[in-house]
């Protein structure tokens, strides 16, 4: 019997002998990428293979962490919204303008140009509100702007007129209405006759009342004599107007 033979009788299940071998994966040390504030890293699958690069099974996984920067700042307003500023801007100011010009620009002279002569007030139907004032009268110069905002409320229903004492055209009218102070107010129904009048500074409301009166045919207006502070019509600079429609 061979040596072969004796051996493998004497090992009757035919285990082999064998020398342990413990092999360990072989870790491979990948750092970690800062950037963005995001980290990649290699799945444990390519940690056993030390040329992950070579394996298709490899993958990789995106970590974002949470981000301690600071808020951006706001952003700068186009060009467009600073445009809408500007054209707002605009007619704003447009607009103070006008309401200024309305209320507190309104001169006699303009309250002259509007107003009707006294001989077509007379003969078209309408009452009628005379004033009679002189561009040197400053009480009459601050009225001006109430007087212009009721006369624009009223001026399809009512006539209003505008005297200048200082026109020697008027002497007549003077003594008829009694005119001793300015500015001097005459209010006449539609056939011209006097219902009351008011002299001096006084509150618009007043005036409008009186005004109202005229406008919805009343027998009489409210306020019919009443007297606030005025310029004194003995003051008046005496002139001669050439024109005879004037009624300045």
């Amino acid at each position: 019997m061979s040596l072969s033979m004796v051996s493998l009788s004497s090992n009757p299940i035919f285990l082999h002998r064998f020398q342990p071998c413990f092999q360990f994966p072989q870790f491979v040390s990948i750092p970690f990428h800062h950037h963005n504030n995001t980290h990649k890293f290699k799945t444990l699958a390519s940690y056993n293979n030390p040329n992950p690069e070579d394996t298709p099974t490899s993958t990789e996984r995106l970590v974002v962490e949470p981000s301690n920067a600071k808020e951006s700042p706001p952003e700068i307003p186009s060009k467009d919204i600073n445009r809408k500023v500007a054209i707002f801007s605009t007619l704003s100011a447009l607009g103070l303008f006008l309401f200024t010009r309305l209320d507190f620009g309104v001169s006699l002279k303009d309250l002259t140009a509007i107003a009707l002569p006294y001989e077509q007030a007379l003969s078209n139907g309408k009452p009628t509100v005379v004033e009679f004032y002189a561009d040197w009268c400053e009480v009459c110069r601050e009225l001006a702007p109430d007087v212009y905002k009721v006369e624009q409320q009223y001026k399809d229903q009512v006539n209003f007129v505008m005297l200048n004492v200082d026109n020697t055209k008027w002497e007549q009218e003077l003594d008829e209405f009694g005119v001793e102070g300015i500015p001097h107010f005459a209010f006449l129904d539609k056939d011209g006759n006097e219902e009351g009048n008011v002299v001096g500074r006084l509150p618009r409301q007043l005036l409008l009342e009186n005004i109202d009166a005229l406008a919805r045919g009343e027998k009489s207006v409210p306020h019919a004599r009443v007297v606030g502070k005025y310029s004194s019509a003995e003051a008046r600079k005496v002139h001669q107007v050439s024109d005879p429609r004037s009624h300045g």
